[in-house]
């Protein structure tokens, strides 16, 4: 169980211009992702180190989009300005989210602009809608194809603010919140800030770490 990755829906001038412009700020290039034909939506690839990267996503108009859960939240972010959307936790086994929620996964593909089909299994979207301070979880189909690996990147995720309660994470991952306990399943390496408890849930700002220095969206 690891953190997989971060969202954050184009701002008004684009998708293009948003993750340009984040691309810049953290000294990576923006790589054309492709479309996601089932929910409606096309991304940008930030690559960052450790197996991580910066998804910049956009709502299409495409029916899909309001059909699933994934488009809904994307399209509802992009009409507020833009902005982060979320996080993900990559999962080895799904079992567990699975017998938790009561459904199965969704699966989720995309062609990158080279052809290459990207596959994965997920679930916790409509979740993630609900209570923005929760991850959704990820399982990739061939690790091969880790959008991290689509180009080189010196820099890395740091540290993700929320607006929401610590003890509703953990029991959302699965962690008991003991010292110790959790850290043979959780990567200690990423700092987490919790503020406005009692507020609207959301994930306020993320920090990474740069060639140039620590920077924060």
């Amino acid at each position: 169980m690891r953190i997989d990755h971060v969202m954050y829906a184009a701002e008004s001038d684009g998708l293009q211009a948003t993750a340009e412009r984040l691309a810049q700020q953290l000294g990576v290039e923006a790589l054309d992702g492709g479309v996601h034909p089932r929910f409606g939506t096309r991304n940008v690839i930030l690559p960052l180190t450790e197996h991580r990267f910066l998804e910049v996503v956009e709502a299409l108009e495409h029916p899909s989009v309001d059909k699933m859960p994934y488009g809904q939240a994307v399209k509802a972010r992009s009409a507020n300005g833009g902005g982060w959307i979320g996080w993900v936790v990559e999962l080895d086994d799904m079992t567990r989210p699975v017998e938790k929620l009561g459904r199965g996964t969704t699966e989720g593909r995309r062609h990158r602009p080279d052809g290459t089909e990207v596959t994965w299994q997920q679930i916790g979207i409509s979740d993630l809608v609900l209570d923005p301070q929760l991850p959704y979880f990820i399982k990739w189909d061939d690790e091969a194809t880790h959008p991290s690996s689509d180009g080189p990147s010196d820099s890395g995720l740091k540290g993700i603010t929320l607006a929401g309660a610590p003890e509703r994470v953990r029991e959302w991952i699965g962690l008991s919140g003991e010292p110790g306990v959790d850290r043979e399943e959780w990567e200690p390496s990423i700092d987490f800030s919790f503020v406005a408890p009692h507020g609207t849930p959301s994930v306020l700002s993320v920090t990474f770490t740069t060639p140039r220095g620590d920077v924060t969206i």
